[in-house]
């Protein structure tokens, strides 16, 4: 196992433990990396995270946006123990500054931590509250339960076996009182949707897989691998689907490949619209593809996801497989879900966990628009899970289903979150399609609201998954009135207010689509004599050749109140490049031109420069700037390294085993959640990574950068014990030239960046190389993120 620090001085760095209510930040270069921003900011202002004496912080997610604002997510422990419902996100300007908090406790903690209810008890508890086939009561961990904003200790025993039908799995977590003994909740880990099909659901559809040799896989090999099986009417053994012609399948489920096309079919839509509608590295945000198991069980009628796979059985008589596009998108969204906030599976955060799935599913199904499944916003239409062709849930009349709700009520919090999550669901429709008729169904106001005019889906999904990604906290809920701050309302509004504006018509009709569904809010309302304004580009993307310029319009109007004056600025521009605004401000409602203007020593590539406007508030907008070489003998500018910040996962580099994967908060990467981490072992030890590059010829510059953290038990004078070699080397593996040796004697706190020239090796291929190496004793670990070749 690879060593950490102990030193204190290490612990902000790696995004370790921030002991009690404070702690000094660690000053870094500017600019600062976001979670070091994240660290300072939460040094500076430990009341917003209702911080208390004893508690550990240990950030686990950033996500920095266009404009180089930053969220960092965190797990919090409260004398040892950890805190369920203490997660929290910190909120950071670009430049550093506090910009609020997502915060689901309502007070500090100031529990004992002593139960007196027994761990054997609890484990007697968990053993009677399951229903089924038990085969194994896990050990009781004692945490502190604040999922309702408050804390108390409690005791978190899992309890696994086989549901009552012996052939869904469980994996039951059962939450016991550590003070008095009360089962005081209990969720499933294993989300399921029961029912029974009608057949096979998306008609012809393209699906990608793997030749080997000269057979045909079901594995697919755009979207990380991603295969699907045949469980064979079994529970245990699954089998690849393969094919010697490629073609698969029939429309009919006597033909067993039929089932497998649509959850193949369900898994890549599921991957590509989260991909390319929400930049996210498909389900699991690492670029890993989705295994999907098909003809589970005998006669089974269920599907489920269990946070690694998704399962389908066949339905009754083994006629009726579930494997409809939204139920895929549906269960695959909970890996969404459970990966960026968390969402407690039970009362109302449970009913927001569902109503996201039922959301994404939807959208998952207008993005794929199958021949034989359009979109919609009813849920599972195709599974006839009723047995009379009717849903299993409508999203524009969630009441229609008999027993969800469309209008919040005292007792939402209290249904089963199938059904809680009506409320969500609701909201969502009215937000994109409007109250009153519609062309997917009439969907009514809640008492006395105004009727709501919609936005439509593409701007209601962003604002959804902005809001699931940034804003809610794991105890998230529709009304709380111990912490109002925390609530789908208020972060929704959030998000419309980043993607569109304050008291922008989309913040607007977030406003009236929570009314509508009796969701109040402590929010203020957006009147007429509020001033606000919009920004928007056209173009908003362009290109130039490097030494040229380019221009686009900025356009402004008055969204609310009277007229102001909005002074513009850009952000993002790349090196050597700068941006004029004629004129520099101008009153809402008029236009000015952006002029970005090149050098020739500006680096080509492929830019995101964020146009700020300036007036009672910011508003921004991006445009995408494209770089080109200088032309003349310089063909196939741009950078050429693969997988560059390793995002991608264990791909396109060539590595030792463990150095390029997500190392959490043990080595944070600079950016995103991949790095390639070398050495760190305190014992002898060899690491390399390495790729091949192709540098055309006839270009003016060939730059190879990286960032590199250093962080060493050694000492940082006397000799190199550790050390970490940068190389060129041609086909044959010589080495051409070795460009820098780096050592324990460099050791420092964060990333600093690494240039060199390649130039002396234009119109060849060359293989960049890392090998780190580790003597016997005192650990020094070599971090390498962000790479890049730079041809221009």
């Amino acid at each position: 196992m690879k060593r950490t620090l102990a030193a204190a001085s290490a612990a902000l760095l790696t995004g370790g433990l921030l002991t009690g209510a404070a702690t000094t930040a660690q000053a870094a270069a500017p600019p600062a990396p976001a979670p070091d921003r994240a660290e300072s900011v939460l040094s500076s202002n430990p009341g917003t995270v209702q911080g208390a004496s004893g508690e550990a912080y240990q950030a686990v997610r950033t996500k920095v946006d266009a404009n180089g604002a930053s969220h960092t997510r965190y797990t919090r422990t409260y004398q040892g123990l950890r805190v369920y419902g203490g997660d929290f996100v910190i909120h950071a300007k670009a430049n550093g500054e506090y910009a609020g908090a997502s915060v689901g406790l309502a007070a500090p903690l100031t529990l004992t931590t002593s139960p007196k209810v027994t761990s054997a008890k609890a484990k007697e508890a968990a053993r009677k509250e399951f229903s089924g086939s038990l085969t194994a009561v896990g050990a009781p961990e004692l945490f502190v339960d604040a999922s309702s904003g408050t804390g108390r200790l409690a005791w978190e025993t899992v309890a696994s076996g086989w549901k009552a039908d012996k052939q869904t799995p469980s994996k039951l977590h059962v939450i016991t009182d550590a003070v008095t003994g009360k089962v005081i909740g209990s969720y499933d880990e294993i989300e399921s949707v029961t029912g029974s099909g009608t057949g096979i659901y998306t008609g012809a559809v393209s699906v990608d897989t793997t030749l080997s040799g000269s057979t045909y896989q079901m594995i697919d090999p755009v979207r990380g691998n991603g295969r699907t099986c045949d469980m064979n009417n079994g529970t245990s053994t699954c089998t690849t689907f393969t094919d010697a012609d490629n073609v698969w399948g029939t429309g009919a489920n006597t033909n067993r490949q039929s089932a497998a096309v649509d959850a193949h079919f369900g898994a890549a839509m599921t991957f590509d619209y989260f991909k390319n509608v929400h930049g996210r590295n498909g389900i699991f945000g690492n670029g890993a593809g989705v295994p999907s198991r098909v003809h589970y069980g005998n006669a089974y009628v269920n599907a489920f996801w269990d946070g690694a796979q998704m399962t389908y059985g066949d339905g009754a008589g083994n006629s009726r497989p579930l494997v409809s596009l939204d139920v895929a998108g549906h269960e695959m969204s909970h890996g969404v879900t459970e990966a960026v906030a968390g969402l407690v599976y039970s009362g109302e955060s449970g009913g927001l966990n569902e109503s996201t799935s039922d959301i994404f599913g939807n959208m998952v199904e207008f993005y794929a628009n199958a021949p034989s499944d359009p979109g919609d916003y009813q849920v599972g239409e195709k599974i006839n899970i009723n047995g009379n062709n009717t849903p299993l849930r409508y999203m524009y009349n969630p009441t229609l289903d008999g027993s969800s709700d469309s209008c919040w009520s005292t007792s939402t919090k209290n249904k089963d979150v199938h059904y809680s999550s009506g409320v969500g669901n609701h909201f969502f429709f009215n937000l994109a399609e409007g109250t009153g008729a519609t062309a997917y169904g009439t969907s009514p106001v809640c008492g006395t609201a105004p009727a709501v005019t919609g936005i439509g889906r593409a701007k209601a999904e962003k604002i959804w998954f902005r809001a699931l990604d940034v804003y809610f906290t794991s105890n998230t809920s529709y009304v709380n009135t111990t912490t109002p701050s925390n609530t789908a309302r208020a972060y929704s509004l959030k998000a419309a207010t980043d993607l569109y504006g304050n008291c922008s018509t989309e913040y607007k009709a977030v406003q009236a689509s929570w009314t509508a569904v009796n969701v109040a809010g402590s929010d203020a309302p957006c009147s007429s004599t509020g001033n606000d304004f919009s920004v928007t580009l056209s173009p908003t993307a362009g290109s130039v050749t490097a030494g040229g310029s380019v221009a686009t319009t900025v356009a402004t109007a008055t969204t609310s109140g009277t007229a102001q004056t909005v002074t513009f600025s850009a952000s993002g521009l790349p090196t050597g490049a700068t941006a004029s605004f004629s004129p520099a401000s101008v009153t809402s409602g008029a236009s000015s031109t952006l002029t970005i203007a090149t050098t020739t020593g500006t680096p080509a590539g492929n830019y995101t420069v964020t146009v700020t406007g300036t007036g009672s508030v910011p508003h921004s907008a991006t445009y995408s700037l494209t770089v080109n070489g200088t032309g003349g003998g310089c063909t196939g500018a741009g950078q050429k390294l693969g997988n560059a910040g390793f995002e991608s996962g264990n791909t396109v580099w060539t590595a030792s085993s463990g150095v390029i994967a997500q190392h959490g908060t043990s080595q944070p990467a600079r950016t995103g959640t991949w790095s390639s981490w070398m050495n760190g072992y305190g014992s002898t030890h060899t690491d390399t990574l390495a790729q091949s590059v192709s540098l055309p010829a006839g270009c003016t510059s060939y730059n190879f950068s990286f960032w590199l953290h250093i962080d060493s038990a050694e000492t940082t004078s006397g000799t190199a014990y550790d050390k970490l070699t940068v190389q060129v080397l041609n086909s044959s593996g010589t080495v051409l030239a070795t460009l820098a040796t780096y050592s324990n004697l460099n050791k420092a706190t964060g990333y600093s960046q690494k240039s060199f020239s390649l130039a002396s090796y234009a119109g060849q291929t060359v293989t960049l190389k890392f090998t780190g190496t580790e003597d016997v004793s005192l650990q020094t670990s070599f971090v390498v993120d962000d790479t890049a070749v730079n041809v221009a």
